[in-house]
């Protein structure tokens, strides 16, 4: 297996350090892995004056998998926008063609008093919510800012395509029939015609999988249901600016962003795996950073590029046990447990391994 590892900006090189210790215990016990770096976001501007630079780009699409820390920095917030880190980001999700994001929000029992919710809210959550990665604003074309009237105006396009819905949608179906078989698609189809194609595309193609049981709510609503009531939901699938809010949303339900990983998957299952959080410049270099999400990331590369569930169940249960044996970073330490660090958390799960 070929791993393209992108450590990226700020705490990508620390989080990604201790996912590749779990990388190197599987390599002991016979998996025959091949990692080799490369630069993208600031680092990538900064060695090779691109986000992107093309030889980090062909490794990327010669790997069977990418593993990724974070990208971005405040340094780097007045260069053109074409060369900021997250242009980056950007750029290889669609050279990539990963357009199916999953970003799971789980809670360890042993976390619950770390949620911002009240815990009898909260406790066994289990949401996956797939995220269409590659259309939206964040691609659509115009965009930019302009004189108009003798005053600035921005302008970007939300657009999707019938078929860009239509294939994310298979992916949020298949989910959902190997989970508990219920699928809400999130949108805003009383106000936004690409809402409304939206729509009617999932529910065509939710005459495919008569088993699952299909919703639809508006995005504001799905906002406060998932703070009213978490746990109605199973599979949620949305596009790329509502699933970017709602998965970070999420995120605080399961105690801290630092505990969630993501997979961004091709029609191959190819697949880019990264924590959903940033690079936390404000903690850089301190060894304090949560590696949790970013090691789970390992396990979803495991269970959806390399249909390998038991490494992948290996992996998590490594996670669980150094939760449920009170090992915490910062963002999820409570009174009475073990604070570690960065480093200590990754060495803590090799032991788990």
């Amino acid at each position: 297996m070929k791993l393209a590892v992108l450590p990226g900006d700020g705490i990508g090189k620390e989080i990604v350090a201790q996912a590749v210790k779990v990388l190197d215990v599987l390599k002991k016990d016979g998996a025959s892995i091949e990692m080799e770096y490369a630069n993208i976001g600031g680092a990538g501007y900064d060695a090779e004056g691109d986000p992107l630079p093309e030889t980090t780009l062909k490794l990327s699409k010669a790997a069977d998998a990418v593993l990724l820390g974070a990208v971005g920095g405040p340094q780097y917030d007045k260069l053109d926008r074409p060369l900021r880190p997250e242009r980056g980001l950007l750029r290889i999700r669609k050279e990539l063609n990963l357009f199916a994001n999953l970003r799971p929000a789980l809670l360890y029992p042993e976390l619950a008093a770390a949620s911002s919710l009240k815990p009898e809210v909260v406790a066994g959550l289990d949401i996956m919510i797939v995220r269409e990665l590659t259309g939206d604003v964040y691609f659509g074309q115009p965009r930019g800012i302009e004189i108009r009237n003798g005053e600035r105006v921005g302008f970007n396009t939300m657009i999707y395509s019938e078929s860009e819905v239509r294939r994310v949608a298979h992916v949020a179906f298949g989910i959902a029939m190997k989970r508990g078989k219920r699928l809400c698609s999130v949108e805003k189809a009383n106000v936004l015609e690409c809402s409304e194609l939206w729509r009617d595309v999932v529910a065509e193609v939710a005459k495919e999988y008569p088993e699952v049981e299909l919703s639809t709510l508006y995005v504001d609503n799905a906002a406060m249901q998932l703070v009213k009531n978490p746990k109605q939901f199973d599979v949620i699938v949305t596009g790329n600016i509502f699933g970017d809010i709602l998965s970070d949303q999420a995120s605080m339900l399961s105690g801290s962003i630092g505990m969630l990983p993501s997979a961004s998957l091709d029609a191959n299952n190819k697949g880019m795996y990264e924590p959903i959080h940033g690079s936390a410049p404000d903690i850089a270099g301190r060894d304090i950073a949560n590696p949790l999400a970013t090691i789970l990331s390992v396990a979803m590369m495991y269970r959806y590029t390399f249909a390998d569930a038991v490494t992948a169940d290996r992996i998590e249960a490594a996670v669980k046990k150094v939760i449920a044996q009170g090992y915490r970073t910062g963002d999820i330490w409570t009174e009475g447990c073990t604070k570690v660090s960065c480093t200590g958390m990754g060495d803590a799960v090799v032991a788990a391994m």
